[in-house]
Order: C-alpha cells, then sequence, then structure tokens
C-alpha cells in the first residue's frame, strides 16, 4: 500500500544541473575538498581558530567569530572520554548533550535516543559531511526519554572515522531544513592519503552478578592516492560488548520456585557490530571535482524482556507450563542494518560562484525476532521463537548549492551571496511477522505486526533557501537566511533566521540570534502500527497491557481522538559573549530561548474496560487500550550555555589545557491541547497527554550538568581527568505520590597514556566514583526492587568502566 496525498512534481535541480556541467570545463579549482578562504576572498584570510563550516555560508569563518554558538572536538577529544561510543563521548564532552541507555525498552535498547537541549532527539539534525543524514527505522514506543522519536543512529558512524565534530547549538531550519531546531551535529569524516591509524581497547564495568559488560573494540583508518588528482579514506571498526545486570531480587511471588533470585535482565544489552566508512574525492578536471562517502553499519542486539512468573501462566496456561516450568526471561533479537551514500560534483564557475551538487541515499532496516517465549493462543501448537517483522526507512535527497563572494561598490567586504535547491523522498514501510507471532494475542514481549500493520508509504518535498551574510566592518557581522519549503503530506512551510556579531575590541564580542523552525512529521509518527505488551502501574502496582498503537487515520485511533498530524512550529532566540583574551583563555556564555507549538508527542496509553469495550466492538479483540501521535502540546525551554578552554605553559613540568562547561536548561509546557472528541468512549474522557508523558517532557532529564577537566602532558606522558556534576531529574508517576526524584550525582573519569615512537598507550577508568542514580524505595512494590534504577540516567546504572587502548598512527 502506498499513500501519496499530493502528485510527484518535476524535480526543480535538472536545470541547475545541466547548466552547472555545461559550465564545468572553463576555471580552475583548487583540490582541497572545501574552497579555502584565500582561494574564494584572498584579502580576508584569517589567523584565528579553528575554520568552522556548520551554520555559515563563509569559506573563512572561525569558532571564535562564529555568529551562532558552536563548539569543535577532535579525535582526541573523543578518544580522551574512554567511551565506546560516539554518542558516549559526546555526552561526556558537551554539556547540554543527554544520552541516556535505557533498559527493557524493546527497539529502543538496540538504537539508543541521544538528546540536546532536553528536546527531543528527533528535533536536532545530524549531517555528515555537511550533507543530511537519515533517521532509524524504529520508533521508541515505549516509556523512556525520546518517545515517540525516530532518532538518527549516531553510534553507527565508526568513531575512528571522524575527523572533527562541529555542534551548532542554535536553532539552523532556514539554513538546513526540517528537525534543525535544538541545533545541528555536522560530523566531519577523516580524508587524505598521508594519514591513518589502528588501536584496539578493551574494558569491563564493575561486577554485575557475573554480567560485567565486557567490551572489545578495534578498528583501522588510512587512506591512498588516486594517481595524483584524488584520494580514498577508509575506516573500519568492529565492537563485542556483553551485557550488565542492575536487576535486584524479584519478591512477587513467594510461591515461585524463583522467589527471590535475580530473574530479570536490567542494563546493557549483549551487543556486536561492524562499521565502515569511505570518503574519497578525485579532480576530474580543473574546475570539476567529484567526491562520494558513505557509512555502513550492522548491529545485532539481544535484549530481554519482563519475566514471565510461573504464577502468572501455571493455572491459565498448561501448555506454557509444560515448555517453561520455572518462568521464562522472553529475548529479543534485534537486527539492524544502516547505510549511507552520498555522491556529488563540486567546483567554481561562471566567475566566482562554487557549486556543490550532490545526491543522497540513506536507509535503515530493522529487524527482529524474539525466543524463549510463547503465544497462548496457540496452546501447544505455539513455537518458542518467532520472526517478528522489520521496519525500513529510506531517504534519497538531490542537493544544489551556490555561494559567491560578491564585491558591492558601497560595501567594506564582499557579501557571500548562498542559494540551493532541494528535492527529497522519504519512504517507511511495515512488513508483518510470522503468523504464529500475532496469531490471537500473539506473541508474549512483542507481538509480530499484523497484516493490517504492514504498509508502505512515501511522500516527497522540495525546497529552496537564500542565505547573505556580511562583515559590514572589521567588528560587525551580519546573516539572514530564509527557506521555502513543500512537503507532499501537509502543505507548505517559510521559515528564517537573522544572526548577528559586534567585537567591542580583540578580546570581547557579543554575538545574538534569531529564528523561526519547523519539524516535519515523521512518516513512522504518522503510519507506524503496532501491538506491544507494556507493563504499566495502575496505582497498585505495574501490570502488563496489550497496547495498539494506532495510526493517526486509523478509524479507532479517530474515535479514541487522533487528528492528522501537523508540522512543529519553533522560535529560537539566542544571546551571549565570546571571550578571547591574549593568554590564551577561549570562552563563551550564550542564553538561550525555545519555543515550539504543535509538538509532535506519543499519547499516554488509553486504558480501561470502555477502551478494551469499543475496541473489541470494531474488530480489535485481545487488546487492553491504545496510544497514538498527536499535536498534544506547546512548550517553551530556556537555559544558559558556559564552555571555556585555558591552556597554561608549566614550563619544565610540561603544559595543562584545563576544559570547562555548564549547562542549565529549563522546559515546561505552556498549552496542553484540549481532549477532542472521543466518540468511543461512550461519555468517558480519558487525558490524552498524562502526567508520566508530561514528566518525560518537563523532567526526564536534568535541568543542568556541569564539567572540569584537565590535561597534564610531561614529556611523553598524558594525564587525563574529568569531574561531571549531573543535576537531579524525576520520573513522573501516575500521582504526585509515584514521582521518583533522582539526586544530583558527581562522577569521575581519569586516564593515564603514554605515547612512544607512534604508539599510544592508555588506561583509564569511567565513573570511578561508581555512581548510580538513585535507587527507587522499596515501598513502592516490587518492581521498584527489580528494576531499582531510572532508565532516564544520564550516565546510565552500569557502575565504574575500566579499559586499556592501544594505538598506532602514522
Amino acid at each position: 500500500m502506498t499513500r501519496q496525498k499530493a502528485p510527484l512534481h518535476r524535480n526543480p535541480l535538472a536545470l541547475a544541473l545541466l547548466t552547472i556541467l555545461a559550465a564545468s570545463g572553463a576555471h580552475a579549482q583548487n583540490t582541497s575538498s572545501t574552497p579555502t578562504a584565500a582561494t574564494a576572498n584572498p584579502s580576508k584570510a584569517k589567523q584565528l581558530q579553528t575554520i568552522v563550516v556548520t551554520g555559515t555560508r563563509a569559506f573563512d569563518r572561525t569558532e571564535a567569530d562564529s555568529m551562532s554558538p558552536i563548539d569543535v572536538l577532535t579525535p582526541k577529544d573523543l578518544t580522551s572520554t574512554g567511551a565506546t561510543s560516539l554518542a558516549g563521548a559526546l555526552r561526556t564532552l558537551l554539556p547540554s548533550f543527554n544520552f541516556p541507555q535505557p533498559s527493557v525498552t524493546d527497539a529502543t535498547d538496540a538504537i539508543q535516543p541521544a538528546q540536546l537541549r532536553g528536546l527531543s532527539p528527533d528535533e536536532t539534525l545530524v549531517l555528515i559531511n555537511g550533507k543530511l543524514q537519515h533517521t532509524s527505522a524504529s520508533l521508541n514506543v515505549d516509556g523512556s526519554e525520546g518517545r515517540g522519536a525516530s532518532p538518527v543512529d549516531i553510534n553507527a558512524i565508526p568513531i575512528n572515522a571522524v575527523a572533527s565534530i562541529e555542534v551548532l547549538r542554535d536553532g539552523a531550519a532556514a539554513q538546513y531544513g526540517s528537525s534543525a531546531i535544538a541545533g545541528v551535529i555536522n560530523i566531519i569524516l577523516k580524508g587524505g592519503s598521508q594519514s591513518g591509524s589502528v588501536y584496539s581497547t578493551v574494558g569491563a564495568y564493575s561486577h554485575h552478578d557475573g554480567e560485567d559488560g565486557r567490551t572489545v573494540r578495534g578498528g583501522a583508518d588510512g587512506g591512498f592516492a588516486l594517481g595524483k588528482k584524488g584520494w580514498v579514506h577508509l575506516s573500519f571498526d568492529a565492537e563485542h560488548q556483553d551485557p550488565t545486570n542492575s536487576a535486584g531480587p524479584d519478591y512477587r511471588y513467594p510461591g515461585d520456585p524463583t522467589y527471590g533470585q535475580v530473574t530479570f535482565h536490567y542494563g546493557l544489552p549483549l551487543l556486536s557490530q561492524k562499521s565502515a566508512a569511505f570518503n574519497m574525492q578525485y579532480d576530474f578536471a580543473p574546475h570539476a571535482q567529484f567526491y562520494a562517502f558513505g557509512i555502513f553499519n550492522k548491529r545485532n542486539v539481544s535484549a530481554q524482556g519482563f519475566f514471565r512468573s510461573l504464577s502468572s501462566y501455571k493455572t491459565s496456561q498448561p501448555a506454557a507450563l509444560a515448555v517453561y516450568p520455572n518462568g521464562y526471561l522472553p529475548v529479543e533479537n534485534t537486527s539492524v542494518l544502516d547505510s549511507s551514500l552520498v555522491a556529488g560534483i563540486r567546483g567554481k564557475v561562471l566567475n566566482g560562484w562554487h557549486y556543490d551538487i550532490s545526491a543522497d541515499a540513506g536507509s535503515n532496516h530493522w529487524k527482529l525476532n524474539t525466543a524463549d517465549t510463547f503465544n497462548y493462543s496457540l496452546g501447544a501448537a505455539s513455537p518458542t521463537s518467532f520472526y517478528i517483522g522489520t521496519l525500513t526507512t529510506q531517504q534519497n535527497y538531490l542537493n544544489a548549492d551556490f555561494t559567491k563572494y560578491v564585491n558591492i561598490e558601497s560595501l567594506e567586504n564582499p557579501l557571500v551571496v548562498a542559494w540551493g535547491l532541494e528535492y527529497g523522498q522519504d519512504k517507511f514501510a511495515i512488513k508483518q511477522g510470522d503468523p504464529a507471532s500475532y496469531a490471537g494475542a500473539g506473541a508474549q514481549v512483542f507481538p509480530g505486526f499484523r497484516p493490517g500493520d504492514a504498509g508502505n508509504y512515501m511522500r516527497h518535498n522540495q525546497a529552496a533557501y537564500l542565505d547573505l551574510e556580511e562583515d559590514w566592518t572589521e567588528n560587525f557581522s551580519t546573516e539572514f537566511a530564509a527557506r521555502h519549503s513543500h512537503y507532499s503530506d501537509f502543505g507548505n512551510s517559510n521559515v528564517w533566521k537573522f544572526s548577528g556579531r559586534y567585537a567591542f575590541n580583540n578580546t570581547i564580542a557579543a554575538r545574538a540570534t534569531v529564528s523561526t523552525g519547523f519539524r516535519a512529521p515523521s512518516l513512522q509518527q504518522e503510519y507506524y502500527s503496532s501491538t506491544g505488551i507494556q507493563f504499566i502501574n495502575n496505582g497498585v502496582s505495574d501490570l502488563p497491557y496489550t497496547i495498539r498503537t494506532f495510526p493517526v487515520d486509523n478509524p479507532a485511533a479517530i474515535a479514541l481522538g487522533a487528528q492528522p498530524l501537523k508540522p512543529e512550529q519553533s522560535h529560537n532566540y539566542s544571546a551571549g559573549l565570546v571571550f578571547t583574551p591574549h593568554n590564551g583563555l577561549y570562552a563563551t556564555l550564550d542564553f538561550y530561548q525555545i519555543t515550539i507549538d504543535n509538538r509532535i508527542i506519543l499519547s499516554g496509553n488509553l486504558i480501561g474496560a470502555n477502551v478494551a469495550a469499543y475496541l473489541t466492538s470494531v474488530g480489535i479483540p485481545q487488546v487492553s487500550g491504545g496510544q497514538f501521535f498527536t499535536n498534544g502540546v506547546n512548550t517553551r525551554t530556556r537555559g544558559v550555555d558556559l564552555i571555556g578552554t585555558y591552556p597554561i605553559d608549566l614550563g619544565s613540568a610540561g603544559t595543562l589545557k584545563l576544559t570547562g562547561g555548564g549547562n542549565y536548561n529549563k522546559t515546561i509546557i505552556t498549552y496542553i491541547e484540549p481532549n477532542p472528541p472521543q466518540l468511543g468512549l461512550a461519555g468517558l474522557t480519558l487525558p490524552v497527554i498524562d502526567r508520566p508523558t508530561q514528566g518525560i517532557i518537563t523532567d526526564g532529564t536534568p535541568k543542568d550538568k556541569v564539567f572540569l577537566a584537565g590535561d597534564w602532558t610531561y614529556g611523553n606522558w598524558l594525564v587525563h581527568g574529568q569531574v561531571t556534576r549531573w543535576g537531579s531529574f524525576i520520573n513522573f508517576g501516575s500521582t504526585p505520590a509515584g514521582d521518583i526524584v533522582n539526586a544530583a550525582k558527581y562522577t569521575l573519569d581519569a586516564s593515564v597514556g603514554y605515547t612512544w615512537n607512534r604508539w599510544d598507550f592508555t588506561i583509564g577508568g569511567d565513573n570511578l566514583t561508581n555512581q548510580y542514580p538513585t535507587a527507587a524505595p522499596a515501598s513502592g512494590g516490587s518492581y521498584n526492587i527489580i528494576l531499582p534504577y531510572s532508565e532516564y540516567a544520564p550516565f546510565g546504572f552500569s557502575g565504574a568502566y575500566y579499559y586499556v587502548r592501544a594505538a598506532y598512527h602514522w
């Protein structure tokens, strides 16, 4: 089934592409991957900090003179964290970045979401080499942070393929399109033919009942020349991670043989993955440079669901009793395949116009099989393993970007003029599971996707943008960007951004931005359909409920209150100061406010006898309740970021580099959409946005995070240390009495490294203070003992991690 709400229009890039190709033999082009300041405008070449390419169309804008707050991270920064994943490294290095690692959350165990500024994971745009990276196919429908989002799988990118990461902490939808509300993460891949490395790292967590999360990871990267006109750089990375388990004893059923034992798995899953990347360029002509890059990731994850105690089925399910006489712990085996490929031509034509014509294809496949489980509806005929189904996303984009430094007589410096066109096509597909997986009530832990869930969906969009940037004087710069987008499923969006920077002197500068933005509803949010088993607190204890997630256009969902989704609309404001005194200190202070209207969220679980009776009456039996996506709330986020670095020359004692950062971030709900008519509930009104859903938005992430790090270099030795304070956060219950306040925690990371010739050796540990989130009170019920720690925990709940690492560079 294909749903398409608007006819496919002729691609506007065709004429632009033909024009550029026809002119591609006329002018000389520098062979670097990006035009340099000197080639673009020699009079403006600068010798400040790192040149940045995110949030600007100019070729000589630096981190220090950027008009928007931006952080630049290097491979040395990433490896110094000791993190086993890219998202884990960003969590350590960026004050406003959040990466919880939830457990017992179905698909979210395999593709864990990350957040910027406490907003939804799909409100941050991710780029690779400046090109759009696709989202994951899976949808987080459980109760963890990022609920309702299909985030970009940042951990699919091999960490040793990264040359640098630029994190734009500002709204940028006018520059990059949908989803750039909280900010933009631009991952720059390694390139060139002259360098490479090989590394291996082994680590483990503190003891967890024999499951220590032992991690072995290794990889290599290197480049080679393509004659005298180009190069290819290849990267490969592989990882194996054993599980951790922080579950407590199970005291639910005193008569069970497993009473008082650890029956659940609650921690990091069993994981193995392989990742590869390539980055290349080749000068076909003096004026036409071909480039391409791509990412490939294959991941297998085994995670567990809730333990099925013997007492829950021994009387009603004799067939299951014969197979599982002591209870059983279902296993979810997830396979994820993620790939992306970008190819393009860039150069300089027509008296100074820099062009970049590219095609971008990305896909994500999520496939689920379950084991050690049962379908009660099939009785003795039930298998114990099932194929549940497959989710697939594809995103195909064409882009044409043009930039020129235009000399205008009345202006002191050239005007940077940039414009571009984009055509995109998004696809989403659900493939049904095997018949046994969805028969009757379906298999335990995760019923299979049914024939009625299966479908193929598509939309397309076009966009055009204009970006103007000018240094009016040596001290004053401004930028204006505007973007028009058209989506076949909801119509038009027009957004803009204005930025400015004024340097009072060589030490202090002020900067500010104001912008509008949008986020298109994802196809997953519009069309995802499934049946799942969720454990929901009824005020006394957690009980299993079979919940249907409905597409918004499903008649049953409409009867429960679903309405067509609209795009989110945002307004971003920021103002800050940049300090660059001559003693080497670099510090930034930025205040911000982000308001989002029509925010798309997954409703609360609508459960109860009335809901079940209605769903049965419309042909959906054996289901306890339902949920759907809705433009349910308006929110306002306010915060401040403080970032600083300070190098100190200790003379004969070496050098010391201090790095510090802090973020305060608070989100409130300013408006909740009134309940629409719930025609299927016979006069009963159930809140679409329940209290736990509101709590995830407002209090599920720490409101503050502060860190201080130091790197002492002495001869061949490097000593690194970082102390981080993670602020408090709250798990909301269905009533205030059920809230759990998680206190602030301090963690210590430290490592010692030694360099010998081209070798680097490191021994270190993260969370050496062995901190865990606040344990849930045992008085709250058995599940507070079994699953004692919050899945919202920003530093996880696996305790201290120790590692050794060796690397060789050339």
